[in-house]
This record gives structure tokens, sequence and C-alpha cells, in this order.
């Protein structure tokens, strides 16, 4: 098994742990000391991942946190930043959100970081669910924030994610990109029947990709440079994929599924579906190979300790923020009330470690957690430490403590 830490970048200061300083400060997301303390914090926790064995680190996308939470406006360039000052560790934005994205900008910048990084970038592509940004962003292709109800709106967003990861599968692998999308108001080039005027046509001829240019001096296609540096593309990742269609997608498209399922059944179910769904394209997977979940971890010496430390402020952050947008859901049991929604007062730590979507307590307490997710899942390829209420909410200090802890005496444990 790999191992991964998946930050919600999270301004210090910030949030419920610090509701005073965060309200003297309001919007904190705009205060520029602020930031730059979020900046140290992120970057003395890659620079140790990096060092202590950890695989990857991922991070997500989100826009106009005037909170200061999800503080993650381009992980891209975030990455990139990180890339510098790092030298094994995997970087996966976790994902980038296509319906808010120009699909040719996009293949560019992935090029880029991959070229900086020299192939160490995993790149997670993401569907978006948040309405306050997902309206402003995703406006030039009608896409709101999915919400994964089958519904118009949802539809629509699944569509343009689609159609945008082809454009840019085309972008990376052909020299010269035409096309003309059916789902997008969007063509290559535009208009389609050429580009006229184009000064340097002599230059073109020569130099350019076979083909850019016709015998007229038309530009009949762009070449979207540069190429990646892994061939075709950098591996594909997909975050939080719940619903069954997402499931049958990433199979279909090659993506590594991020699943947010916490119950060990429930997710080597959604692993059968994937592997079966793989194996009708002729893809033989092992059960849970190439899929990655993700979950809280928190540990000390002993289990009292590590409830009292991560537990409370991981409660509040999560039921908070998270409860909002129908994250509760997640710590449902068999025997809650299928037709109620789960309430704030049910997102307690206690319910989050009994439906294992965090794993609070000692190194041992951990390692059995994770002990029962392979017995379901055998080859379950990754396991990624979600630090939601954690870097931001608690000193630093307790949070790297608590990375060199899984780094000493879990990793080597289940390392492959």
């Amino acid at each position: 098994m790999k191992f991964s830490i998946f930050l919600n970048p999270q301004i210090p200061g910030s949030g419920w742990a610090a509701e005073e300083n965060a309200v003297a400060k309001r919007p904190i997301g705009r205060d520029v000391e602020s930031y730059q303390n979020l900046l140290d914090e992120i970057r003395e926790i890659a620079v140790l991942a990096d060092q202590t064995g950890f695989d990857a680190l991922m991070m997500t996308e989100h826009h106009f946190h005037s909170e200061g939470f999800e503080f993650s406006v381009n992980p891209l360039m975030f990455l990139t930043d990180l890339a510098a000052r790092t030298e094994r560790i995997l970087l996966a934005p976790l994902g980038i959100v296509l319906p808010a994205w120009d699909p040719i900008r996009a293949a560019e910048d992935v090029a880029l970081l991959d070229h900086f990084s020299k192939g160490r970038l995993r790149l997670g592509v993401a569907r978006g669910y948040q309405n306050r940004w997902m309206q402003v962003l995703g406006q030039r292709w009608n896409a709101v924030a999915a919400r994964s109800d089958g519904s118009a709106t949802d539809n629509r967003n699944f569509d343009v994610f689609g159609e945008i990861l082809k454009i840019m599968k085309l972008a990376w692998s052909e020299d010269l990109l035409r096309y003309k999308s059916d789902v997008l108001d969007y063509q290559v080039p535009n208009p389609f029947e050429g580009i006229e005027g184009w000064p340097a046509q002599e230059w073109t001829k020569k130099f350019g990709a076979p083909g850019e240019i016709d015998e007229n001096g038309v530009i009949q296609g762009i070449s979207v440079c540069p190429k990646p540096y892994q061939y075709p593309h950098p591996e594909l990742w997909q975050p939080f994929t719940v619903s069954d269609r997402s499931v049958i997608r990433a199979a279909q498209e090659g993506i590594l599924p991020w699943m947010f399922t916490p119950n060990p059944d429930d997710h080597a179910a959604k692993a059968k579906l994937y592997q079966d769904e793989c194996a009708k394209l002729g893809k033989i997977y092992k059960l849970g190979e190439h899929t990655g979940i993700l979950k809280i971890v928190g540990m000390a010496d002993t289990k009292e300790q590590a409830i009292e430390t991560f537990g409370k402020g991981m409660q509040k952050d999560f039921a908070s923020f998270f409860g909002p947008f129908g994250y509760l859901e997640v710590l449902r049991k068999k025997e809650d009330d299928k037709f109620k929604p789960i309430s704030a007062e049910k997102g307690d730590f206690k319910r989050m470690n009994e439906v294992e979507m965090a794993l609070l307590g000692t190194p041992d307490d951990v390692k059995r957690g994770i002990q029962r997710m392979l017995d379901r899942m055998p080859d379950l390829e990754w396991f990624g430490l979600f630090m939601q209420g954690q870097q931001g909410v608690l000193p630093l200090d307790t949070v790297k403590r608590n990375l060199e802890m899984f780094a000493e005496h879990i990793i080597p444990e289940f390392q492959d």
C-alpha cells in the first residue's frame, strides 16, 4: 500500500478554533499576513512528508473562501511551489475542477507542472460541488455545482466534465488539434474553417506542426505546447467518487478513484464495482488495486489523548462546514432512519470512529483500523490521511508529530 496526505489548506487562526481572531480579521482570507502563515505551514508539512516517506501530497481546488478554510485557489500553482522544495514525493491536485476551466489552458498548466516536477505529478480531476464559486467560474459552460442527484443541472455538470477531459486528452496526444464540441460552445480553431491573417506564415510552414497552416496561409489547427513530461499524460485520479456512475466513468477513462466511503464494507462494494467495470475493458485489477480511500487519522500515546487532541475540533469543524454540504451522510449507520438526514449532533468523533471515517488512538489502534480495510480489500493501493481539523486548527508541532508517528509506526507496517 502507498500513503498520501490530503490537505484542505486552512489559514491558521481561522474557523472555530480561533473564532475571535477570525472575526477580528474578517475576511481573514484577504489578510496578507495570515496567508503568509498558511504558506509557511504547508511548506513545512510538505517537506516533512517528503522526508519521512509519504508517497504523495494531495490538495483540493476551491475559490472565494473568505472564511479562510479550504484555501487552495489554484492547486497547480501551489504544488509548483512545493515541487521546488521537495525531492521525491508525488504531487496531486485532487483535483482541478474541470467545469471551471478552459480545457486548453488546463492542459497547458498541467503539462508545465509535470515538467517542473519531472513526472512527479498525478492529476486529480473533479466536478465541483460548491455553488458559490461554481456558478461564477462555470458560467462560460452553463455549468453549476454537481449534486450527484441525476437532475438536469447535475447531468450538465457531468457532461461538461467529460467533454473538457476529452479535449485535454486530445491536446496532450495530438500534435495538431482540430475539434468542434457538441457539448460546449467551443471549437479549435475558431472559426473552425480556419484563422486568416497570420503574419508569420512562412515561419510556421517551415517550423510549425505539419498541417498547422494550409497553402493559403490559413491556420487549420493548433499545437498545444508543451506536451506532458509523462506519456501520454500524468496518471489521472478523481476525488470522492461516491456515485456509481462516477465510479463507472472512472473505470472507462482509466482514472484512479479516491473514495470517501468510510465503512470498509461500503468501500469494498465500490471497489468491486470499479474492478468489474475495468474488467469489461480488459483492465484486470485485484480488489482494491488502483483505488484509494481517505480517512482522518489522529494518534497519541493513548486513545484518550488522541480523542482529546484531535476529536473535539474535528467534530465542530466537520459538522459546521461540511455538514451543510451533505457530508454528514458518510456517518450514516444501518440503524439510522433512512428518511431522515444525519444531524450535526450526530457528527461527533465517537460516531466518526464507529463508522471508521476517523481512526483516533494509539499507533496500534490505527494499525487495526487499516487492517480491517485490508481484510476486505487485500490489494488496496492507496491510503490517504485527510487532515481535516488539523492543519490551521491545531499547533503546527502537533500536526507534524502526528505525521511523524504515522511515518514511524504505520508506513513500515503496510508499505509496498
